[in-house]
């Protein structure tokens, strides 16, 4: 198994007090070495997925933050962020890597849905939501994610009943499940099992939305 630096939340406080270019430069042979293990460690995880699910790809995302849009100036991001990709378009959802000093957390599902989708899984909730809340609810799958998560809006969205049963899944816009860490869980040995085992459990809710999001009202591929 491989194992995560024991460095990296020291780099990431000390970047997080220190926030600027002239102290990101002087640690940058660090942050290159912390970078490469995380690559190595990243892949590792790609590889463990590969054995229980269809994934083709993963993206590291840059520690450089993009600031032209944001009130926030600072110009490093102070965490390090991992997604992983099931292979499209007869897979859909994805997986999430987030490590932060006191803020690591594995995430699941679908965080910016398209409209069409979205459309679409709301109409699948309208119709029937018995699956997955029978899936959501497996005393492994609750142990391991908790309990749905995402923005949603305050009432039903335009053209659906704010009395369906099941307006509490239709009015969201993102459907995620998320599994926090502490600092010590993610410097353990065994942190890389425990991801296999989260993402694990994470299939039968990925698969039934993919399933949504590949068919029709009917059950009719629309592949």
């Amino acid at each position: 198994m491989n194992r995560i630096p024991a460095t990296l939340f020291e780099f990431l406080e000390g970047l997080k007090k220190n926030n600027n270019r002239d102290w990101f430069e002087d640690h940058k042979k660090e942050f290159k070495s912390l970078q490469q293990e995380m690559k190595q460690f990243n892949e590792a995880v790609f590889e463990d997925l590969k054995t229980h699910d269809d994934v083709d790809s993963y993206k590291m995302f840059r520690i450089y933050r993009d600031v032209r849009f944001s009130k926030n100036k600072t110009p490093y991001k102070t965490n390090f962020g991992c997604s992983f990709h099931r292979v499209k378009p007869a897979l859909r959802g994805g997986y999430y890597l987030h490590l932060e000093p006191d803020a690591s957390f594995l995430a699941i599902g679908f965080w910016a849905p398209e409209k069409d989708d979205l459309f679409r899984i709301r109409k699948e909730f309208e119709m029937d939501a018995e699956e997955f809340r029978e899936i959501v609810d497996e005393k492994q799958f609750k142990i391991t994610w908790g309990t749905l998560e995402g923005e949603e809006l305050k009432t039903a969205p335009k053209g659906f009943d704010k009395e369906d049963p099941n307006i509490d899944l239709i009015r969201k816009k993102q459907y995620v499940f998320t599994k926090k860490f502490t600092n010590n869980e993610v410097l353990s040995e065994d942190f890389q099992q425990k991801i296999g085992e989260s993402f694990t459990t994470a299939r039968p809710f990925l698969d039934l939305m993919s399933d949504i999001l590949t068919t029709d009202l009917n059950g009719a591929s629309v592949l």
